[in-house]
């Protein structure tokens, strides 16, 4: 289905039914023991010689479904499923390193990822090195004999900064270093990084991909071979694996990916456009912005469009907090990616852990509201988000 539409690709990829007895909404497999004909049968599902499953923790048909469907939406081989995008994370990047190597990352990303990646160094020595990731060659500079992972998030959490991908893949290439990509704030609608080399995308199925805010979930994509590797060793041993319920709630709500993104892109750019010319308003961070540092980057990498996600930078910490405090339509809360439009306060909020000192390095003023743009109608969050200014 790879020459269909995005828009038909989202609502039919990953289907099975012959295997579901014609059921067009995957059943949830609740079952967490699955039994075998013989034992020969048996042994030869445990060793992987044939398809099959026999204990949760290691398969089931509701996660394999949505496996299906986040490879084929990546223009992957397989796909990977667990109980949060942390627990995504840390397979990724736990199946790829070990004490003594060495990861590069952007100093502007995801806090929970940072403090992951920062906790790695502290407990099990493995460093790393956090780069302006706005310049590819920032990657390339970084790198050591030891150094085993580049990761990339863009555009990323939450200044919505663009990373060059192919620039970095090329990198790593040359160095014999994998690559693994957020793309949860862009998702597949927006941009395939598989296409551009990268090794492993991952996902927060928490946000874009559920779409709902109402379930927690992580999704892994590459080559078979690669994330088998990373079944064998994360989700057996780690545990993380995802519940057939948060699976199938995740595979539904991809289903309508398509329609819901191209309206948060097209809403994002008109908010990003009028928040750009609001005196209250210091800065805004969005790729489809000319003004955007790798706005060029940008228009040649996300081909669907530009995304949902908006820094706005306010300044002090007063009028951050004041605006988030006055929006009425908006929803004020610490995710993102829902059909609701969503507004926090980063300083004080999710990137709170961050020591001030490194925040404002990376970019992250004392007034950078992030802002999760939704499905609302466009006029009525602009009336809400000028009201909530004018109290600034």
């Amino acid at each position: 289905m790879k020459d269909e539409s995005f828009f038909t690709l989202a609502v039919h990829a990953g289907e099975a039914r012959s295997e579901n007895h014609g059921a067009v909404s995957v059943p949830i497999y609740n079952s967490t023991v699955f039994a075998f004909t013989d034992a020969d049968d048996g042994a030869a599902i445990h060793n992987e010689l044939k398809h099959g499953y026999y204990y949760g923790r290691n398969g089931n048909p509701t996660a394999e479904a949505l496996e299906r469907t986040i490879a084929q939406l990546e223009n992957g081989e397989a796909g990977l499923s667990f109980t949060s995008g942390m627990a995504a994370v840390s397979a990724s990047v736990l199946a790829n390193v070990k004490s003594g190597d060495h990861i590069v990352a952007p100093e502007s990303m995801y806090s929970t990822t940072t403090n992951f990646l920062k906790h790695l160094a502290a407990n099990f020595d493995v460093e790393t090195t956090f780069v302006d990731a706005g310049h590819a060659e920032s990657y390339g500079e970084a790198v050591r004999p030891n150094t085993k992972v580049f990761w990339i998030e863009t555009p990323s959490n939450p200044l919505v900064k663009v990373t060059d991908i192919r620039s970095v893949v090329g990198i790593a290439k040359e160095n014999g270093i994998v690559t693994i990509a957020d793309n949860t704030f862009a998702t597949p609608f927006n941009q395939r990084p598989i296409d551009l080399g990268v090794d492993i995308v991952i996902h927060s199925a928490t946000k874009y991909l559920g779409g709902h805010s109402d379930v927690t979930a992580g999704l892994l994509v590459g080559r078979s071979e690669v994330l088998n590797n990373i079944r064998k060793v994360a989700s057996k041993l780690y545990g993380g694996t995802i519940a057939p319920q948060a699976a199938w709630l995740v595979a539904r709500g991809i289903k309508t990916l398509a329609l819901r993104m191209q309206r948060h892109n097209e809403n994002a750019y008109a908010m990003a456009n009028m928040l750009s010319t609001h005196p209250k308003v210091a800065g805004v961070y969005y790729p489809g912005l000319v003004s955007h540092s790798n706005h060029n980057i940008a228009r040649e990498q996300m081909t669907g469009g530009f995304g949902g996600m908006i820094g706005v930078d306010l300044e002090t910490l007063k009028a951050g907090k004041t605006f988030v405090n006055g929006v009425e339509v908006c929803t004020l809360g610490t995710s993102l990616g829902g059909v609701e439009s969503i507004v926090q306060h980063s300083a004080t909020m999710t990137h709170s852990a961050i020591p001030a000192d490194e925040r404002i390095r990376a970019g992250i003023s004392d007034g950078l509201v992030r802002f999760s743009v939704g499905i609302e109608d466009i006029q009525d969050l602009k009336a809400d988000v000028l009201q909530a200014l004018e109290k600034v």
